[in-house]
């Protein structure tokens, strides 16, 4: 028998519409995309963590199916849609999942409103600090593209990321091209956001327990998992096997039993 597809609606807030898919009852998770991607990047880990959770998986406002925030894209703005859809779902308390970018953002709310956020895992999140944010100055964007009259720009957001993808699954590469093309002329922003993001000066605030995991295979973020943990007093760590930046989509298993495992004994 094929499991129940997740629920999909829209919330209205005050920034416009928040488009969300969940699946499951009970104490609600709130699952956020890395960039460019979209809740699409959960659709195989909904209905496992949702077997014990209200799990939920939003559009960051700009992506997906979500209005675009108004003015600059930061971590901030993002955080503010989160806590919107919060607002519109009558979510007084949530648990926060980030992956990449949507550990970021989740890191700003967990500091900004720490009394609404009950556990906070970050999955590949690089921990950005000055030293980071002039590292990653130098280095090349990770998506921007220029389209091109022949398409070839669809080719360069390919390649982009393939070094980053399993080569026997094009199919994850085939989904985030399918994202990334629906925020084609911005992106770059939600990199640029990150890299932007004064987190030193933020993670000292966060109270959540919190869980800091990573695909062993993710060499952009791994580095990073001891500086992160460490800054948020008695966090739990965990390593995915055979998994590196895709790993919610490629081992949704691995992703969602880590994350059920850490849940289960905090909330």
């Amino acid at each position: 028998m094929r499991a129940p597809r997740p629920e999909r609606s829209y919330a209205a807030t005050a920034d416009g519409l928040i488009h969300y898919a969940e699946q499951g009852r009970g104490a609600p998770v709130l699952l956020l995309h890395q960039t460019p991607r979209s809740w699409d990047e959960y659709r195989d880990v909904l209905p496992l963590l949702g077997a014990r959770y209200r799990a939920i998986a939003m559009d960051t406002p700009g992506f997906g199916a979500s209005d675009p925030p108004s003015g600059q894209w930061s971590i901030e703005t993002f955080a503010s849609g989160v806590l919107a859809l919060c607002d519109a779902l009558g979510l007084d308390r949530v648990a926060l999942v980030g992956h990449h970018t949507g550990g970021v953002v989740a890191t700003e709310v967990a500091a900004r409103a720490p009394g609404r956020v009950s556990a906070l895992v970050l999955s590949g999140v690089p921990y950005v600090d000055a030293e980071r944010r002039a590292k990653v100055a130098a280095r090349p964007p990770i998506d921007d593209v220029v389209p091109r009259p022949d398409g070839s720009h669809l080719r360069g957001l390919w390649d982009n990321r393939r070094s980053y993808y399993p080569d026997d699954r094009p199919d994850l590469l085939n989904r985030l091209v399918r994202d990334a093309l629906n925020v084609l002329d911005r992106v770059e922003e939600g990199h640029r956001a990150v890299n932007a993001y004064a987190m030193e000066d933020r993670i000292g605030l966060v109270r959540a327990p919190a869980l800091v995991m990573c695909g062993e295979l993710d060499d952009f973020s791994r580095p990073d998992m001891a500086a992160l943990a460490e800054r948020l007093p008695g966090a739990a760590t965990e390593l995915l096997p055979g998994t590196g930046v895709p790993s919610a989509d490629h081992r949704p298993d691995l992703f969602a039993a880590a994350v059920l495992r850490f849940l289960d004994r905090v909330l």
